[in-house]
């Protein structure tokens, strides 16, 4: 298992663990109060929980998942080396604040449904208010520290990534839309992820047709990522174009269901409301994700047959001690020869 080996690694990785815990002490204790405030015991016989219950809920479900996710993204960045991820999980990061200042309006408006309903105590908004501030508040903190420490991470990782592709800057090229393509892999998974539960959980009367192809959908975009990573290292233009048609039809889905949520004419833009403000973010986001996704998997369907594979089949990135050994023992994995020591190089090097 791949422990960071750098101070700015481990301010990065304990940054992000920090966050995690102290914002879901946050929302652990909102949901806590929310739950007990609830009265559904006051619902008539045969009626339905209302959506707006089931708001904190879903809101807890996904940051739980949310910060969990990114902690192992930062691992998994920290391991390969990737500047890029780096760079994304502070964009993602970014993210998570929109979404915790989206909660607190959303959390609002179904307070008052529910008061209006006299289905939760009267107060709750404003014993809840405080800690839904906070979470945005500690978020926007970290995003800027974060920013900070990946500025450091970039110039430390940038020549061990150097170390490891040569000094072609073709070569550097490919290999850093390679990065970007794998990272943004990771992010579609999330935003697909978080867009789905909240569609099952929170949006009411959904058909049955629909439910259960929304349901096996999430099992099936998981193998399709996984399949995507695997012929862009094995260079497969079959597979290649298979998961750019994908991308196509996943643009689709999200359009379609936008159109829905917005639509009055389809009468069902009430059941979308407890959530249409996240649901459009991540919705947005999401295809926004797809595009960029495409695109770049175009970009390494050109790459491929240029040299590139026998870099990336090796997934990790030496750090700047196992470079600086291979460099003692002559040429490297690649056959490349072994011009200078790590020491040798004083000024900074990028990847782009």
């Amino acid at each position: 298992m791949y422990l960071p080996s750098t101070r700015w690694s481990w301010n990065f990785m304990g940054l992000a663990v920090f966050q995690a815990v102290v914002s879901l002490a946050l929302e652990g204790y909102v949901f806590g109060r929310f739950q007990s405030s609830l009265e559904l015991s006051r619902l008539n016989a045969g009626q339905e929980t209302p959506s707006q219950a089931l708001t904190i809920p879903t809101y807890l479900a996904l940051f739980i998942f949310g910060f969990v996710y990114e902690v192992i993204l930062v691992w998994d960045a920290l391991r390969l080396k990737n500047t890029i991820q780096v760079i994304g999980i502070c964009i993602y990061n970014l993210g998570l604040l929109i979404y915790a200042a989206v909660e607190m309006d959303q959390v609002g408006d179904a307070v008052r449904v529910l008061e209006y309903k006299n289905l939760i105590e009267q107060g709750t908004w404003m014993a809840l208010r405080p800690y839904l501030v906070a979470a945005p508040c500690l978020i926007g903190l970290i995003t800027a520290i974060m920013g900070g420490i990946a500025y450091k991470l970039y110039d430390e990782f940038a020549w061990t990534i150097y170390k490891h592709i040569s000094a072609d800057l073709r070569l550097k090229r490919r290999y850093l839309t390679y990065q970007i393509y794998i990272a943004l892999l990771k992010f579609d998974f999330f935003f697909f992820l978080g867009f789905t539960v909240q569609f099952l959980v929170v949006v009411p009367n959904t058909t049955r047709y629909e439910f259960w192809i929304t349901v096996a959908a999430l099992p099936i975009t998981v193998a399709l990522l996984f399949l995507a990573a695997f012929f862009v290292r094995q260079e497969s233009k079959p597979g290649q174009i298979l998961t750019i048609f994908v991308y196509f039809a996943g643009m689709a889905y999200f359009v379609f269901k936008l159109v829905r949520m917005y639509d009055a004419g389809l009468k069902r833009v009430q059941e979308y409301e407890p959530a249409r403000k996240s649901l459009t973010i991540f919705a947005v986001l999401t295809l926004i994700a797809l595009v960029l996704t495409m695109v770049t998997a175009c970009v390494c369907m050109r790459n491929f047959g240029m040299g590139l594979k026998p870099h990336i089949q090796r997934r990790a990135v030496p750090d700047a001690s196992e470079a600086k050994i291979r460099n003692s023992y002559g040429p490297d994995q690649f056959g490349q020869p072994s011009a200078h020591s790590l020491e040798a190089v004083s000024h900074r090097m990028t990847i782009d």
